[in-house]
């Protein structure tokens, strides 16, 4: 069975872009520290990739405009549009996110990424489905912007499996326990 892997940045106040919707605030304290590649070799456990329609966007005109940067993997990108045409690598739904992860994690292969979308991480939590928290907590306080955690019915009980510290950020990585 996959693993479902929130794998995100946000703020030491819990937002995941600022109040533009920008998230060019995701950086260390200084710009000089060298930072070490955690991505890659998280990466290379997923083989499917999910998100919502604005960090879909996002990716496409800000982070990586020129080249899809899940290459390789399975994307899922939920919205309500239905004029989006799907390519080799990126399908996009209008299906519950709760059902399709569902069926996701019975299939074999690797991990599936939680990438973005509040509304999605917060749909999957209130049905319990996200297995693995991997959060940098970047050394920054926003005030406002797009919280990463919406107010729960549910508690979530978590085990701490690794901290790693490098240039003011903090990454923390817990599974449900």
């Amino acid at each position: 069975m996959k693993n479902v892997v929130l794998y995100i940045a946000m703020s030491l106040d819990g937002y995941i872009a600022d109040s533009k919707g920008s998230v060019d605030w995701i950086k260390g304290q200084s710009d000089s520290s060298e930072m070490p590649d955690t991505y890659s070799p998280f990466f290379k456990n997923i083989d499917t990739v999910i998100l919502g329609k604005r960090t879909y966007d996002q990716i496409i005109t800000e982070l990586s405009p020129d080249e899809w940067p899940y290459s390789g993997a399975t994307t899922y990108v939920f919205t309500h549009s239905t004029s989006m045409t799907d390519t080799k690598d990126i399908k996009f739904t209008n299906a519950n996110p709760c059902g399709l992860i569902g069926t996701l994690k019975e299939e074999t292969g690797k991990n599936i990424w939680v990438c973005g979308g509040a509304d999605i991480v917060n749909q999957l939590m209130k049905e319990d489905l996200i297995d693995i928290y991997h959060i940098a907590i970047i050394p920054v306080i926003l005030g406002g912007g797009i919280r990463l955690f919406d107010t729960a019915d549910n508690q979530i009980n978590l085990r701490l499996i690794e901290t790693v510290n490098y240039n003011g950020i903090t990454e923390v990585i817990y599974e449900s326990r």
